[in-house]
């Protein structure tokens, strides 16, 4: 039985709680970038805030490892190579492209260019996997790029950064290396098991976090940081990283995987009332839009597939 399982089945609750927690934990996902960009207007950036996270979200992660190692079956040598590449490519590569990429885009556009990550999956499979697509799933891909370019394009004439574009890039950049993470993952996460693959790849992602910041960075700054920001990244790091995995875990259990991604599709527009309420982030018309047809696309395409699964946490 796999570590997913056994946390799960400890807890049972009715399809409508399921499909709630679900739903928040999509919520408190995608609370993870407003908290992100609250810490970046205390000056830090992202070496900083990324090592922060590990920092507080790290210790969770190991302690989840720890716990699954001796579960069946036994890691392999290379099972454990295979972790550690996921690990870095998943999670910390891409982490580091979206937090810099962050520092020049709105919340609601980092969060929209992330919900396109099924999408990438499925273009993927297609270019190297040679997976079949219906047309069902092509629609679902022009509706969600759609939306994408509507509100792209406004912000860009509107409220825009001079490195948007940079920025915009450096975040799809990462919503596709999630992606290769996924598909190159299948195999060994059902192997392992998801809970287990995902605290070992997160410990490796910590572990080069923590190994980097001191050669970019002086350790003292760390010392140096006020309170409010290491409350900022206590929330960041465990209710908006670490907690958003145990609830979607114990939600596909329940309900399934099918249900459990249909459920997360309140992330989009939460991060879009959050980023008003507590960045000011304008919400326009446009924007409202474009997240329906994003959020549309997706629910299109996740609909289409014979079995979709969320993974329990993204960049």
């Amino acid at each position: 039985m796999n570590s997913a399982v056994l946390v799960a089945d400890r807890i049972r609750m009715s399809h409508r709680g399921s499909l709630a927690l679900a739903a928040a934990g999509a919520v408190l996902l995608s609370a993870k970038v407003v908290f992100v960009k609250l810490l970046y207007q205390h000056g830090l950036d992202a070496v900083d805030v990324i090592t922060l996270r590990m920092l507080t979200a790290g210790p969770l992660f190991l302690a989840v490892a720890v716990w699954t190692w001796r579960q069946t079956p036994r890691l392999r040598a290379g099972d454990l190579l295979r972790v550690a590449g996921l690990g870095f490519m998943g999670y910390y590569a891409s982490s580091m492209l979206d937090l810099i990429g962050l520092q020049y885009v709105s919340a609601g556009l980092e969060r929209l260019i992330l919900f396109l990550t099924p999408s990438f999956v499925l273009l993927l499979g297609i270019l190297f996997l040679r997976r079949r697509v219906r047309p069902v799933q092509w629609l679902s891909l022009v509706v969600a790029y759609a939306g994408i370019a509507l509100i792209f394009q406004h912000e860009l004439s509107v409220i825009g950064h001079p490195n948007m574009v940079w920025g915009a890039t450096l975040i799809g950049i990462s919503a596709v290396m999630y992606a290769v993470y996924l598909l190159l993952s299948e195999g060994l996460m059902q192997r392992i098991g998801a809970l287990r693959l995902v605290a070992l790849a997160l410990c490796v992602s910590t572990l080069l976090c923590l190994t980097q910041y001191p050669l970019l960075r002086p350790v003292g700054r760390l010392l140096e940081l006020p309170a409010p920001v290491w409350w900022l990244a206590l929330l960041n790091g465990t209710v908006c990283t670490a907690l958003p995995i145990f609830m979607t875990m114990v939600a596909v259990r329940n309900i399934g995987a099918g249900h459990a991604t249909q459920a997360g599709m309140v992330g989009p527009a939460s991060t879009l009332l959050l980023a008003a309420w507590l960045l000011d982030e304008p919400i326009t018309a446009i924007q409202l839009a474009g997240t329906a047809l994003v959020t549309a696309g997706i629910l299109m395409l996740s609909s289409a597939q014979a079995a979709p699964r969320p993974e329990p946490l993204a960049p």
